[in-house]
């Protein structure tokens, strides 16, 4: 066990801030987590975070999680004049960016095209169940991988609507192809600066503006991106007419983001939002 003392970060919230989709509560307070390929149950005390893994893992999760960044700075540059946003950061304050796997990720917001949470969850559950390596966690527990880009590639389209997926399906045996024949290489757009990285997300079949954007926020950990749903531009339609300041939020716009598109999700008359 390892446990470190952490602010502005609330394991609910962040299950609930629909940026990732392998997650998911489990008994007494733990929290399950899959990445990739890497398994970890995590719980939180206040302030207290309680991983059950190794020290060699914790490295790992530990930059999962983006602990070693001040999000408190980013609460300390929101406008006090601006109450509504104030009143969304203090809703969310424990969203943290996740640095997910850039692979898992252009999937998982492939597959988030006109859907809701609880269906992409589902989905993803079952091409993990169909098509990803299976493992035993460090206690015997067993789970699915991610599946590699290898095996959606020789996946047939309609397979994968089997997993639920459907018309999104044609998207990711696409993009599934074109890296596993080298058309798109994901270390180059690892390295990439925000807006290349954007362009080459944006020539990937399948992937738009926000999926883009997505992409780019939670995996690239791009904190530029600022990502436009239905409940963003709801927000930004009602609070900012004159536009969103992106200028005094620079550098953060994403984090900012995140704090809206929560409170919005998260508001006890909407729960059913889509990412």
């Amino acid at each position: 066990m390892i446990k470190t003392t952490t602010t502005e970060c609330n394991l609910a919230q962040i299950y609930d801030s629909g940026q990732c989709f392998r997650m998911k509560p489990a008994e007494e307070g733990w929290y399950e987590i899959i990445a990739r390929d890497r398994y970890l149950r995590v719980r939180q005390d206040g302030s207290l975070l309680i991983f059950d893994c190794s020290e060699e893992e914790y490295t790992f999760w530990y930059d999962y999680f983006d602990l070693g960044t001040d999000y408190g700075s980013f609460l300390a540059r929101i406008n006090p004049n601006d109450k509504y946003l104030n009143r969304a950061a203090e809703a969310g304050r424990g969203v943290r960016l996740l640095r997910q796997d850039l692979w898992e990720t252009i999937v998982s917001f492939l597959i988030s095209q006109q859907n809701n949470i609880k269906r992409i969850r589902f989905c993803i559950d079952n091409i993990c169940r169909e098509y990803g390596r299976q493992c035993l966690s460090s206690d015997g527990r067993p789970y699915h991988a991610f599946p590699e880009p290898q095996a959606l590639a020789l996946s047939d389209p309609d397979a994968l609507m089997a997993c639920n997926l459907g018309y999104r399906s044609k998207y990711v045996v696409k993009t599934a192809q074109s890296i596993a024949e080298g058309r798109i290489d994901l270390d180059r757009i690892r390295s990439m600066p925000y807006h290349r990285a954007k362009k080459e997300l944006l020539s990937c079949y399948g992937i738009g503006e926000k999926v883009a954007e997505c992409i780019c926020l939670f995996s690239l950990h791009h904190f530029q991106a600022f990502p436009v749903d239905t409940h963003i531009r709801q927000a930004l339609e009602t609070h900012y007419k004159r536009g969103f300041p992106h200028r005094r939020y620079k550098e953060c716009q994403g984090v900012i983001q995140q704090y809206i598109f929560y409170y919005e999700l998260n508001k006890p008359s909407d729960r059913t939002g889509q990412p």
